[in-house]
């Protein structure tokens, strides 16, 4: 079978972060960018240390958008009973359909060369062993720039989407992805009051449209909001906030719906670091937090040599190359794994809070041939297999990041059986 590469990484992974450019490559001697969240009432979310320490409202009169929320319905409990440790708990392997909704730049989710997501694609994610589908989207291109009301005929592209997956009892992440940036490269306090107003416009409007279905539909905040410093931090914290109390208000199931929120970067060290409590929440058990995982980036994504560095085209104490040295990885391997995952572990599942691995994955270089080819290609697969043993270990949530390089959208067939092999084995208790 002719090998596609799986993570085509965005076809501007690095460029645009669209798709998670360098939000996990946390210990790399040089970090791509990539994370979001904020105040509210009381009722904690879990024990992270729960209250939040931005002393930054939500949205800024300054930058006011018309309210969407005009239908706010009394809370809905029908269909919501499960806490977000419990629905974790049903999700073994999540799958990404990226590089599809998230489209930007030409108002269509074929624009970066997908195919539309069809009901037979998502049956076919299903069949093939995964039990969730992350949904990035993008929405401000669909946007009235001065209103923020969002098109009618995307959000209702968006809802059927959701409702594929549901039909096939996935449970389904829709997001708020890079979009152009507005968040994501603007976590800043300069920003902040015209984000928040943003965002909590841009919620009112999703949170009403999806509002009917049940818990299998989980919303999140960001994508990788781009953070460094502590400032930052509570600028992120501020936009998860708005988010969390703008689901909230619109009411119905949303009262009750498990919500994603981001670490900083989506970056574990940062998040170890830097992100001390969740936002608040007015029920309790329904938050989940929000990693990327694409350690060591001189493997998953790094496209050329540097002064500081070689790419690793191999991966996995086992799979060095005795001819071809100076592309073997020198840090980022099992060990690495393990002890950021245990990180995670330790900062919140031990805690009750869930973690979503929201996006892993690593390019496949079609550049090598013969044995590096062969090698590469068994280092990559073990490290695909290793992530979600170990996600699973640590009690975190994978989501596999693919642009069509893993299931073929248009045919509905395994591409890189390989690659395939070693997630669905993954799975398998030792």
């Amino acid at each position: 079978m002719k090998i596609i590469n799986t993570v085509a990484l965005c076809a501007i992974f690095v460029a645009t972060s669209a798709c998670g450019g360098g939000g996990s490559s946390s210990s790399a001697p040089v970090q791509p960018v990539a994370t979001s969240s904020s105040s509210s009432s009381s009722s904690s979310s879990s024990s992270l240390s729960l209250s939040s320490s931005s002393s930054v409202s939500s949205a800024s009169s300054s930058f006011a958008y018309p309210s969407y929320n005009t239908k706010p319905l009394a809370p809905d409990t029908t269909g919501m009973g499960r806490t977000a440790v419990q629905i974790a708990s049903n999700i073994s392997l999540g799958f990404n359909i990226g590089n599809t909704l998230e489209a930007t730049g030409g108002k269509s989710e074929t624009f970066w060369g997908n195919p539309k997501i069809t009901k037979e694609f998502v049956a076919f994610v299903k069949q093939a062993g995964f039990s969730a589908v992350r949904l990035p989207v993008s929405w401000d291109q669909y946007a009235n720039q001065t209103t923020a009301e969002i098109d009618a005929a995307w959000l209702g592209r968006v809802k059927e989407v959701v409702q594929y997956c549901v039909d096939n009892n996935l449970y389904v992440v829709v997001n708020i992805h890079w979009d152009g940036g507005w968040l994501e490269n603007n976590v800043t306090p300069a920003k902040q009051a015209q984000n928040n107003a943003k965002q909590k416009a841009f919620w009112e409007q999703i949170a009403t449209q999806l509002r009917e279905f049940d818990e299998r539909v989980i919303f999140a905040s960001a994508n990788e909001p781009n953070v460094e410093t502590a400032e930052q931090m509570a600028v992120l914290q501020s936009y998860h906030q708005t988010f969390i109390d703008t689901v909230r208000a619109t009411g119905g199931k949303n009262t009750y719906r498990v919500l994603v929120v981001q670490g900083p970067s989506t970056d574990i060290e940062k998040t170890n670091k830097l992100w001390s409590q969740l936002p608040t929440d007015t029920v309790k058990d329904k938050l989940m937090a929000e990693i990327h995982f694409y350690t060591p980036w001189n493997f998953t994504g790094m496209t050329k040599d540097e002064s500081w560095g070689n790419q690793f085209f191999y991966w996995g104490k086992d799979f060095h190359s005795k001819t071809d040295t100076a592309h073997n990885p020198t840090w980022g391997e099992e060990a690495a794994v393990d002890q950021l995952f245990k990180l995670m572990k330790t900062q919140f599942v031990d805690k009750g809070i869930p973690v979503l691995v929201g996006e892993f994955g690593a390019s496949l270089r079609s550049n090598l041939t013969g044995d590096d080819l062969t090698l590469h290609l068994t280092g990559r697969a073990h490290y695909f297999n290793y992530v979600v043993k170990q996600s699973l270990a640590n009690g975190l949530t994978p989501f596999f990041w693919d642009t069509g390089g893993l299931l073929d959208r248009t045919n509905n067939k395994v591409l890189d059986q390989q690659a395939y092999n070693a997630l669905i084995q993954g799975l398998s208790k030792p």
